[in-house]
């Protein structure tokens, strides 16, 4: 067994005697020994009963014959961190994650790892530590929060943000907006919609790496233990049968990944964090081939903020391998994928059903013939950018407007609140990028005040910057080369024309040549934002959007 380097033979006594002022067992060194990597904290609303979680995995291991030894990793809300300097932190964690569940695994070197997180960068951080040890991996997310009623409505937490912007515009008073936010939401786990962090939950399905359910089980149900303690029975399993992630997260379960992706209409984020952690495996995963599939992939599932069904209605409908199974009736799936179940993809899609047609449609009958993201290329972003094309509405995927100019999303946000911006105006947010944020903020707040305000369907919010998986409208980001390094959006000026497709799928900046060439020869690199740690060291290492923002490797 791995775990025999810090436990068995003589010069181990230490070790062991180590080990023993921990309360273990010499039975207990002899078993497999599982690392629990568990983000639970006291900050974040899909953390904060992770401890439960955790019992359960370390329940299903001991029952499997193993010994289970937690830690703990670091995690942001971002819906907490949203239009504040924390935001500037919350992408960068992820590599920290990532980084500190590899230092825990080398130190020990454990027989398997079982990954606890449920929000944002968390997820994928874990993943990416997964692909890059290469040892028996499993995962288990805490589970998407219930959606909250308000005044017989179904809400979440966009219906705040986007709140906000009513109260600005007039659309509510302060009292409502006050009973709004104790009920949008209800408990523990990660907020309702299809927002980030539920997307990446449910692609670890479709990737493999975690068991049916993960995705779409809420957290306040018995069932999510239950999984937890079937986790941390398989784990065991895995490392008898010596199945790895990179046996699991292959090219074609990205692809399947993708697939499922466009079908529920994901986060934009996804384009972010799939290439990264397919990059920590060795696998290009392009901008491209998000495009391609986008082109392939029939919209099957209207789930919010772009629709009205959350999370807990999925799963009731047949969850993560219910769509799964219904986009075979393409071919858009490949099934001879394996999954940490032991069993390939095609026989765990035996049992796999719709049963509510309404939320998970059939691919003949879609919501929109293709994808839920679509990729943008033109002048304003010759390396592509990313737009959540099903939370666009159709009157406005043909947008011509003239640029409104902002330095950050601050200044942006004060403009959209004070009524300055209106209809036909390109709103342009930059120097938000990975280097220039640094950290690539979501601009949740500025896109939430313009759809709260109504101005979703009459103006576009353009910047090198994220989104959340919560906004609606017609946002575009991700825009490559970002600002920071002199890309074409660092030349914009107010009054320059915008145009944008989402038919041809094209982004221009209405400047000739000549023009562009003399900003170019004037424009001056920014100094950084932020001059001191963390986040300084990360400014200085990251690459682009276009490529998942990962971290340049040693020769670069």
């Amino acid at each position: 067994m791995r775990s025999d380097k810090m436990k068995k033979g003589l010069e181990k006594a230490p070790h062991r005697s180590l080990f023993g002022a921990m309360g273990y067992l010499k039975e207990e060194l002899g078993r497999p020994v599982i690392g629990i990597a568990n983000s639970a904290n006291e900050v974040i609303p899909g953390h904060i009963h992770l401890g439960r979680i955790s019992q359960a995995v370390k329940d299903g291991i001991r029952m499997a014959g193993g010994t289970p030894m937690e830690f703990s990793t670091i995690g942001i809300c971002d819906g907490i961190a949203m239009n504040h300097e924390g935001m500037k932190y919350s992408l960068g964690s992820r590599e920290l994650i990532c980084d500190s569940v590899e230092v825990m695994a080398k130190a020990y070197p454990f027989d398997g790892l079982v990954l606890i997180p449920n929000c944002d960068k968390i997820i994928p951080g874990m993943m990416m530590a997964a692909m890059r040890l290469n040892i028996p991996c499993i995962m288990v997310s805490g589970g998407p929060m219930l959606a909250g009623r308000f005044r017989g409505k179904a809400v979440d937490l966009i219906s705040v943000f986007e709140g906000v912007g009513k109260v600005a515009g007039g659309l509510m008073d302060t009292k409502e907006l006050a009973m709004l936010e104790q009920c949008a939401c209800p408990g523990a786990g990660s907020c309702s919609g299809m927002f980030t962090a539920n997307s990446m939950n449910c692609l670890s399905e479709a990737l493999g790496i975690a068991l049916p359910g993960n995705g779409t089980v809420p957290a306040v149900h018995a069932a999510r233990v239950r999984l937890a303690k079937m986790t941390g029975m398989a784990i065991i399993d895995l490392v008898r049968k010596g199945l790895k992630p990179r046996d699991i997260m292959t090219p074609d379960a990205f692809r399947n990944a993708i697939a499922v992706d466009m079908a529920f209409g994901g986060s934009s984020n996804t384009a972010l964090h799939l290439p990264a952690i397919a990059h920590e495996g060795g696998i290009k995963l392009p901008l491209a081939l998000f495009d391609v599939m986008s082109e392939k992939v029939p919209h099957i599932c209207n789930m919010s903020p772009a629709g009205p069904h959350h999370l807990e209605d999925l799963n009731e409908a047949g969850g993560v391998y219910g769509i799964m199974k219904e986009l075979t009736g393409k071919s858009l799936i490949r099934k001879a994928c394996m999954t940490v179940a032991g069993k390939k993809l095609s026989d765990l899609l035996k049992a796999a059903e719709v049963t509510d047609r309404e939320v998970i449609r059939s691919v003949d009958s879609p919501y929109h013939e293709k994808g839920g993201l679509a990729v943008l290329e033109g002048s304003l972003a010759p390396q592509g950018s990313i737009v959540k094309r099903i939370g666009v509405s159709e009157k406005i995927w043909r947008f011509k407007g003239k640029a409104r100019v902002f330095e950050s999303e601050e200044e942006a946000g004060k403009a959209i609140m004070a009524g300055r911006i209106t209809a036909g105006d390109a709103v342009i947010i930059r120097y938000e990028g990975p280097k220039g944020g640094p950290g690539m903020r979501e601009m949740l707040t500025p896109t939430s005040i313009l759809a709260g305000r109504g101005l979703d369907t009459a103006c576009a919010l353009i910047t090198d910057g994220r989104f959340s998986g919560g906004t609606r409208g017609l946002c575009i980001g991700h825009v490559s080369p970002e600002a920071a390094e002199g890309g074409p959006i660092a030349l914009v000026k107010d009054g320059d024309g915008i145009e944008i497709d989402l038919v041809k799928k094209t982004i221009e900046l209405k400047v000739d040549k000549t023009e562009m060439e003399k900003r170019r020869k004037a424009w001056k690199r920014p100094k950084p934002k932020i001059t001191g740690g963390y986040m300084a060291r990360y400014a200085r290492m990251v690459t682009g959007a276009a490529g998942g923002a990962v971290f340049r490797s040693d020769n670069e």
